[in-house]
């Protein structure tokens, strides 16, 4: 399987890759290619901050034919989820950044990398939202929240526009992550830190692997992973 992980240099992206390369072709796209990577995997250095700039580089150096596309990228307010968070004291500059990084960039790059993936046996779309996107979420980051309610409506209408094509697009509303321990910690040792209020990144892997392994003949509409001790849910 050809897999395009988007923002794959560190956290739960650089696990993705990491976790997946057994068996698979992953093409990971970052800013800058991390040093200790395996050289076999290929990478495509493009900024999302500047999105119409970025997904031109991609459309150049991606290859003709994917199967499925993660897009694991999003930024947030200065100080998000900090008690002192107010929405009234975000830069309208920041504010118009997260919007053009979280939303604009995700649509403008999935219209140039469809076209690559429709035909595939089962081409998937996998988005990475947040428990920050969900009605029951209790955060107050306002722009943050929109934007992750945002990719949950892409979902929508993308399934809808080409379901006759048979895409599988999901989204992953994920909680609180455990970025600290990578895959080559011990997933007993990444799961006992955050007693309970973080999730190791060994789980999502997990069940990525498990989505992309479905037969054609269903998909996983949304996702919700929360920690098992987030009393939000």
């Amino acid at each position: 399987m050809r897999i395009m992980v988007i923002g794959a240099s560190k956290g739960l992206g650089r696990a993705l890759v990491d976790g997946l390369s057994e068996g698979n072709e992953l093409i990971g796209v970052s800013r800058s290619r991390p040093s200790d990577l395996d050289q076999h995997v290929h990478w495509i250095e493009a900024d999302m901050s500047e999105p119409l700039r970025a997904v031109e580089v991609i459309e150049r150096q991606a290859p003709q034919r994917l199967d499925a596309v993660l897009y694991n990228l999003g930024i947030w307010e200065t100080r998000a989820f900090e008690d002192g968070y107010s929405f009234l004291e975000d830069s309208d500059a920041q504010i118009l950044q997260m919007i053009n990084v979280n939303v604009a960039a995700t649509l403008l790059l999935l219209k140039r990398l469809l076209p690559r993936m429709l035909g595939a046996a089962k081409p998937q779309v996998l988005l990475t939202g947040s428990t920050s996107g969900l009605p029951q979420s209790g955060r107050p980051e306002v722009t943050f929240g929109a934007s992750k309610f945002a990719l949950k409506g892409i979902a929508e209408s993308l399934r809808e526009g080409f379901r006759d094509q048979r895409l599988a697009v999901t989204c992953l509303q994920l909680g609180y992550l455990n970025t600290q321990d990578g895959l080559q910690t011990p997933v007993e040792q990444a799961a006992q830190n955050g007693e309970g209020q973080l999730i190791p990144l060994h789980d999502v892997v997990a069940l990525v692997r498990t989505l992309l392994s479905l037969s054609d003949a269903s998909y996983v509409r949304e996702l919700v992973l929360p920690a098992i001790a987030d009393e939000r849910f």
